[in-house]
């Protein structure tokens, strides 16, 4: 074990850890934090993806010791007030069926398009490829993905 301090959502968390802690135990089970989930623990499904400095990770695989001094971002600290575009744009296009993959592929959608603004369809399918929802709601997240898109256009020519 080891001390460490962890920036989540711009807080820092204290907590003692083994370094080799895959990083979502210690989001989920020593700050509390419950959003990030569990699915495969192989990083194949994308349910447990957050951003480390901006970058997407599967946390189930990512080791504390890899995010100490960098910034952490969940899907609690996506938005203040769940208003991020494509928070929004799921909630409009009523995406989710049981929701469990939604936080990972909300967290997959957010670095896409902070990487391409304006997707097509195949962009979209290859940079969501990793992230499998067992309900199948493929086609309502590509389109909301799209209406993200489009709802970051918007704000960006009236700021």
């Amino acid at each position: 074990m080891a001390k460490i301090t962890l920036s989540i959502n711009k807080k820092e968390f204290p907590m003692e850890a083994d370094p080799q802690m895959p990083l979502l135990w210690a989001i989920r089970d020593l700050t509390g934090l419950k959003g990030t989930k569990y699915g495969c623990g192989v990083a194949q499904c994308g349910a447990c993806v957050v951003h480390l400095d901006g970058e997407a990770v599967r946390s189930c695989v990512t080791k504390v010791s890899r995010a100490v001094g960098k910034q952490v971002v969940t899907i609690e600290g996506l938005s203040q007030a769940n208003d991020h575009p494509v928070q929004r744009a799921w909630q409009e296009i009523d995406v989710p069926q049981c929701g469990y993959c939604h936080s990972g592929q909300i967290m997959s959608a957010a670095v896409l398009l902070r990487e391409n603004p304006n997707p097509t369809d195949q962009d979209i399918d290859y940079g969501m490829a990793g992230n499998i929802c067992r309900c199948g709601t493929y086609l309502r997240i590509r389109k909301a993905i799209h209406a993200a898109a489009d709802m970051q256009k918007k704000t960006a020519t009236k700021g």
